[in-house]
C-alpha cells in the first residue's frame, strides 16, 4: 500500500473567521486504479478533492461542485459516481477508477482511441467524465447475455454528463464504435476458444 505525504496545510481552514470549523484529519484507505493507497485528508473533503489535491489525479475535473455536470465522474466499485458530492471518508475500503486508469499497459482504451479518431472531444473539459460513464456502459454491455449496441442506451448511460461544445453526436458515434469493436473482439475470442475445444 502506498503511503502518501501528510496533507498540505494550505488546504486546511485556519482562518479566524471560522474558529469553530472542524479541522480534523482522517486517513482514507482505498483502491485507486488498482493500487492500494492510504491518504491523509481533512474529514470534510470530497473524493474529488482527495483525488486531485492529494493524489495528483487531475483527470477528473472540478466543474459545478454540486453534481450537475458530470465532469468529475469516476467509477466507484464499477458504478459511475459523482466525486464532487461524495465524501472521501465514505469510500473507505472501496475501489475507485479514474480516467488515468482507463488504458491498460500504456495502450489507450478503445473509447480513448475512438474519441481521438472521431473528434469527439473539443475543449475536453467534460471528456474524462464522459469516458468513465461510457466505460461503465461498455462493462455492463460486455457482461450482458445478449449484448446489443443501441443509441438510446448510450444516450441514457451518458445522461448525467453535460457537454457545452460537441452537440453529443460525435461522442455517441465514438462510444458506439468502441462498443461494436469490443463486442466483435469478444465474439472472435469466443469463436477461437470454441474452435480450439473442437
Amino acid at each position: 500500500m502506498t503511503e502518501t505525504a501528510p496533507v498540505d496545510s494550505t488546504f486546511l481552514d485556519t482562518t479566524a473567521a471560522e474558529p469553530t470549523r472542524a479541522r480534523r484529519l482522517v486517513i482514507c484507505r482505498l483502491q485507486v486504479n488498482g493500487e492500494g493507497v492510504a491518504v491523509v485528508a481533512p474529514v470534510h473533503w470530497t473524493l474529488l478533492e482527495l483525488l486531485r489535491y492529494q493524489l495528483g489525479l487531475i483527470g477528473s475535473k472540478q466543474g459545478c461542485d454540486k453534481g450537475d455536470c458530470g465532469a468529475c465522474t469516476v467509477l466507484l466499485d464499477g458504478k459511475p459516481t459523482l466525486s464532487c458530492i461524495t465524501l472521501a471518508v465514505a469510500v473507505q475500503g472501496r475501489c475507485v477508477e479514474t480516467v488515468e486508469g482507463l488504458g491498460v499497459g500504456g495502450e489507450p482504451h478503445p473509447l480513448q482511441r475512438e474519441f481521438a479518431e472521431r473528434g469527439a472531444a473539443q475543449c475536453g473539459f467534460c471528456t474524462p467524465g464522459v469516458l468513465m460513464s461510457a466505460a461503465a456502459y461498455l462493462d455492463e454491455l460486455s457482461s450482458s447475455a445478449e449484448p446489443v449496441v443501441r443509441q438510446a442506451d448510450i444516450a441514457a448511460a451518458l445522461g448525467g454528463n453535460l457537454c457545452r461544445c460537441t452537440g453529443y453526436t460525435k461522442i455517441f458515434e465514438a462510444v458506439h464504435a468502441a462498443a461494436t469493436q469490443i463486442l466483435q473482439r469478444s465474439k472472435a475470442l469466443a469463436d477461437t476458444s470454441t474452435d480450439d475445444a473442437s
